[in-house]
């Protein structure tokens, strides 16, 4: 087989084999059965998405085609690379009302967890990537990420609030253990003693204990821990480079038992398919030494809506038209709403109910209260060698 471009708007194929082979092709794309870079179950083991389908940007499409030569070929299964950029700047201003915070960074593009419903994955279509499978394969690490954040916040210009790290890709997924990007970037923030709120389902958070305590210590650092499903198939299925449920709660008690808050993160929550959990999944957190929680509903913006039905076609054929339904119920008929404060928890009589359940639950199991706002009044720049020292 032979990777070829296909002009997105057109039916016309033209083929450049390396053999030398010219091959003119009539192909209908709207006649696929099948998404346009499908691969095999086989070649994608531990991947969530099921094809590397080009991005919303993209003017060409990349299709695999016979070249006609009858000469077995097999496929290499997919493996992870990784790429480097050199951000000139690092922290991501936003302005979204319905988020607790006005600041982010990033210490990687693309996530190798796989989620296969994450929010995230268009922002690879940005990159000229898929949001399929690339977003899992190709990711791209800012090894400079340390070095970038050290100089935005000795900016003059640079005022102090907490920064969320875990709201677009996870910091911790598994590259971070050889990088060390996220650990570099948390070493920056303790030396100037600046809040940080932490997102992640990752396990290896429990390397940086030593950092985060100190940040406890001092009412810097809030960590937030994601469980989708207490069911390790599920989980395996849906999240599949995740550590298991089981595993992500000893995290949670690690934690807590070094003084670093933490809550859970019920998100996404997945009508007809995770919802019956609520209830479990806040007392087994609890129990872990969890003092917060929150919700949010399954969002499928933009290339993440195809992705995740190919998903279920593929895994619950059976639960595909409720889950769907549901999803329509609470944004207008249609599968997402963009819109500001509808977008994380929907509309209607079901997530009106999905919400009395959580409340009622967190209530019960005293995950109801706030944890303390973040101390920003001890931020400080570090001296760096040669700055001139003050006199008083």
């Amino acid at each position: 087989m032979r990777g070829n471009e296909t002009d997105a708007g057109c039916a016309n194929v033209v083929c450049h084999d390396a053999r030398l082979v010219n091959v003119l092709i009539l192909f209908h794309l709207r006649a696929m059965t099948r998404t346009d870079r499908y691969v095999a179950p086989d070649l994608r083991h531990g991947r969530g998405a099921q094809s590397r389908d080009c991005g919303r940007f993209e003017r060409f499409r990349r299709i695999d085609e016979s070249d006609g030569w009858d000469i077995p070929e097999e496929a290499p299964a997919l493996r992870t690379q990784v790429s480097e950029e050199r951000p000139r700047s690092l922290i991501n201003y936003v302005s979204s009302p319905d988020l607790s915070f006005d600041r982010t960074i990033n210490p990687y593009r693309g996530c190798e967890h796989g989620c296969i419903y994450c929010f995230a994955r268009p922002s690879h279509a940005w990159l000229g990537l898929s949001p399929g499978l690339d977003f899992e394969t190709k990711l791209i690490a800012r090894p400079d990420a340390a070095e970038v954040l050290d100089r935005e916040l000795r900016a003059r210009r640079y005022r102090v609030a907490p920064i969320a790290i875990g709201t677009n890709t996870d910091p911790y997924q598994p590259v971070e253990r050889d990088r060390l990007i996220m650990r570099d970037c948390l070493a920056v923030l303790q030396a100037f003693q600046h809040p940080v709120l932490i997102a992640t389902k990752g396990t290896l958070i429990e390397r940086d204990i030593d950092i985060l305590s100190g940040l406890a210590a001092q009412n810097l650092v809030r960590v937030g821990i994601t469980i989708t499903t207490l069911d390790a198939g599920l989980n395996r299925r849906m999240e599949p480079r995740v550590p298991s449920p089981k595993r992500r709660l000893a995290t949670i008690r690690r934690l807590t038992e070094a003084g670093i808050p933490v809550r859970v993160m019920l998100s996404p929550i997945v009508p007809g398919l995770t919802d019956a959990e609520i209830e479990p999944i806040l007392t087994a957190a609890r129990d872990a030494g969890a003092t917060a929680a929150t919700w949010a509903m399954l969002r499928l913006p933009l290339e993440v809506a195809p992705l995740w039905e190919a998903w279920m076609d593929e895994h619950y054929p059976d639960r595909k038209s409720r889950v769907l339904s549901k999803l329509r119920e609470m944004h207008g008929g249609k599968v997402y709403d963009a819109q500001f404060f509808r977008r994380v928890r929907g509309e209607g009589a079901y997530a009106a109910l999905i919400a009395q359940r959580f409340t009622k639950a967190r209530k019960r199991l005293a995950l109801d209260g706030d944890l303390p706002a973040l101390n920003c009044t001890a931020f400080q720049p570090p001296a760096r060698a040669g700055d001139q020292l003050s006199l008083f």
